[in-house]
């Protein structure tokens, strides 16, 4: 986020944080502000943090000792690139508790006709269990990855025909999200969640249906302006075969009776494609695609506006394009050569978090301890809502680009009013109230007794994981009435009742609204 816009979203949050306390003592005797130190832990550097808050869901106490721990970010990083070394099974384990996600297609949709649990419940179900897994996961690289691809493979969870394939299709994005990405997109393009989303479930050689080799085209693959029409109806052809049976028994196969055959050509891919299974051209397409220059430079800018800056420098996308081929689709190499380059270490605080982003980054910061839910008023059942009151749930874009990766588009007056209110409500504890645990005001403090100045840079190292400045302090001073030097302990007004407040201030600033 540019500097001047930062400010103004600061200039807003202190205005809608400090509510009516901007003329109380702290106004009256114009203190000097100048940020008290309370150092416990040591902070991770700079370009430290940077690097674990673009690749997690916010940096915790607990994250940033076991970075330093593995010897750095750096370190940290290259561990996280290889998930399967990394015990989660408490995160993984959390989908028991909504029991519906581990029962097969046709049990779903039974469930749905009859009444007993709506597609719509279990996707919402789906939504929460992944926004758990984001706050709990201690493989948040993969979380963050699987989040971006789940984005550029865009299947919504509010379709009925798709919904009993969607969390399916989830786990087989997670399982690729660090892998090659010719793989990743073989095994989501003939995916039943895809097939039936972008209706190839029901395409034949006498009516061949082209929305999935559009969008394979348009948006997954090498992009807008890149082939013809001629490309989009041979691949239509070619993609001709696979088949889910809807309503019955929700079983997929391949039926080779239902197979266009016939040369066809997709850009440079040529094929006489004689047999009546063409699953085999098929994957050949799709491989083939994967490997387009033009397919490496749309995945290289993609992951560029992601994790850099809205609009990434030429020169940047090119070398992560040439890194991408070189290493034949594989994402380690590129994300390696992403962080390690110059554009990256320079666009700290440029990126703004997105509505479930913002959701799992105030959970992990408050240090919000989530329970198993009993009904809908559970915290972990309650927390899609508070995602949807920001502005967005996780898969509920509409459309098959899936949702925009810019600032702009989460940067709007409204989403900040709503984070503001979210941010307060959540500091206080009032909303959700039930299957959750809070920390209690008075374990905030770090000493029976301490200064305001020093509990505000306790604070912004436990909330923030940087120390304060003389604007935040000053914020929370406007925000409370408090003074700079005012000692506080567990029967002061601030532990009393304006703990809230101060909290706000923190979650509220630039820093906290963007990774």
């Amino acid at each position: 986020m540019p500097v001047a816009a930062r400010r103004s979203l600061l200039a807003g949050g202190l205005a809608a944080t400090s509510l009516a306390a901007t003329a109380g003592p702290a106004a009256a005797a114009a203190p000097s502000y100048k940020p008290a130190r309370y150092a416990v832990e040591p902070l991770l550097s700079g370009r430290d943090r940077h690097l674990v808050s673009r690749f997690s869901y916010g940096i915790t106490p607990e994250l940033a000792r076991e970075v330093r721990k593995q010897g750095g970010a750096a370190r940290w990083f290259e561990r996280q690139l290889d998930p399967r070394g990394i015990p989660d099974r408490k995160a993984q384990s959390l989908r028991r508790w909504w029991p519906y996600l581990d029962k097969g297609p046709k049990a779903l949709w039974a469930a749905n006709v009859s009444g007993k649990k709506g597609g719509w419940e279990t996707m919402a179900d789906y939504q929460r269990w992944v926004l758990v897994r984001r706050i709990t996961s201690d493989r948040q690289v993969q979380e963050v990855m699987t989040q971006f691809w789940e984005g550029h493979l865009h299947v919504p969870t509010n379709g009925d025909p798709n919904f009993p394939f969607r969390r399916q299709y989830g786990d087989i994005v997670y399982k690729h999200a660090l892998g090659r990405f010719d793989e990743l997109l073989a095994a989501t393009a003939v995916h039943p969640a895809m097939l039936v989303y972008l209706d190839q479930a029901v395409s034949t050689k006498e009516h061949p249906n082209e929305n999935l080799a559009r969008e394979l085209l348009e948006i997954h693959t090498v992009g807008v302006g890149e082939h013809g029409e001629d490309d989009v109806a041979n691949l239509a052809r070619i993609l001709t075969g696979w088949r889910v049976d809807v309503y019955n028994t929700w079983s997929d196969a391949y039926d080779p009776e239902s197979h266009a055959r016939g040369k066809v050509r997709v850009l440079g891919f040529k094929n006489d494609n004689k047999s009546k299974d063409g699953r085999e051209v098929a994957l050949e397409v799709l491989h083939y695609l994967a490997r387009r220059p033009a397919t490496a430079r749309r995945i290289a800018r993609r992951l560029a506006i992601k994790f850099v800056h809205d609009d990434p420098p030429a020169g940047l996308v090119e070398r992560l394009a040439k890194v991408y081929l070189k290493n034949d689709t594989a994402i380690v190499p590129v994300l390696r050569a992403l962080v390690g380059s110059s554009e990256f270490r320079k666009a700290a605080g440029r990126k703004v978090r997105d509505p479930s982003e913002d959701v799992a980054a105030t959970y992990r910061a408050l240090d919000v301890r989530i329970d198993r839910p009993r009904d809908d008023s559970s915290a972990a059942n309650v927390m899609l809502w508070q995602a949807a009151s920001i502005g967005s749930t996780p898969f509920s874009w509409p459309r098959p680009d899936g949702p925009p990766l810019d600032n702009g588009a989460w940067s709007s007056p409204s989403r900040l009013l709503a984070s503001l209110q979210f941010h307060y409500g959540m500091s206080g504890g009032w909303w959700p109230t039930k299957d959750v645990k809070y920390v209690e005001p008075k374990d905030r403090l770090p000493e029976k007794s301490i200064r305001f100045d020093e509990l505000v840079d306790h604070l912004s190292r436990t909330l923030l994981h940087q120390p304060s400045t003389g604007t935040l302090l000053r914020a929370c001073c406007e925000a409370t009435g408090v003074r700079p030097k005012e000692r506080i302990d567990k029967e002061h007004e601030i532990v009393t009742w304006q703990m809230p407040r101060l909290l706000t201030v923190f979650l509220d600033s630039p820093d906290f609204f963007t990774r």
